[in-house]
């Protein structure tokens, strides 16, 4: 059976094993230990037992906008709504906080779309998140991830 539960310090070595292979692939952004323990709060995590099957952070921008990130499910755990409830569980958070829209940038946009999240331009995301965030990606500037927002 699954449980749920908001992250705490000393699951920071887990998380960052689990999210490592996504990180190396360019899929995830790495986060350092001391960004990651600066941000604990945001994160919530999908255990297994002991063992960690996956996480998401609700990491908030503005009173008014927060982002989904981080989100990782063990490749081996995939395909049994892990996902789905992580970002759920972000989302009904972000509700109780009050917050009038949440976005992410992400590869797997059909997941996202499959929770009612509707495709958006870039260029509409706080400039703030890609001088952040963005530039320290792999990737950039060329980023063919998309982004998407939902009305919470």
């Amino acid at each position: 059976m699954i449980t749920y539960k908001k992250a705490s310090l000393k699951d920071i070595p887990k998380m960052q094993k689990l999210v490592l292979p996504e990180v190396e692939s360019g899929k995830i952004l790495h986060r350092s230990d001391d960004e990651v323990a600066t941000n604990i709060r945001s994160y919530t995590l999908a255990f297994d037992q002991d063992k960690l099957v996956g996480f998401v952070a609700l990491h908030i921008h503005s009173q008014n906008l927060a982002e989904i990130r981080s989100l990782i499910v063990d490749s081996t755990f995939r395909s049994k709504g892990i996902g789905k409830n992580l970002v759920l569980l972000a989302l009904k958070e972000a509700t109780k906080l009050e917050l009038k829209e949440v976005f992410t940038l992400t590869y797997e946009q059909e997941f996202f779309k499959r929770l009612n999240f509707k495709e958006i331009p870039k260029t509409s995301l706080p400039e703030h998140k890609i001088w952040a965030d963005c530039i320290k990606c792999k990737h950039f500037p060329i980023c063919d991830e998309i982004a998407l927002i939902l009305e919470v």
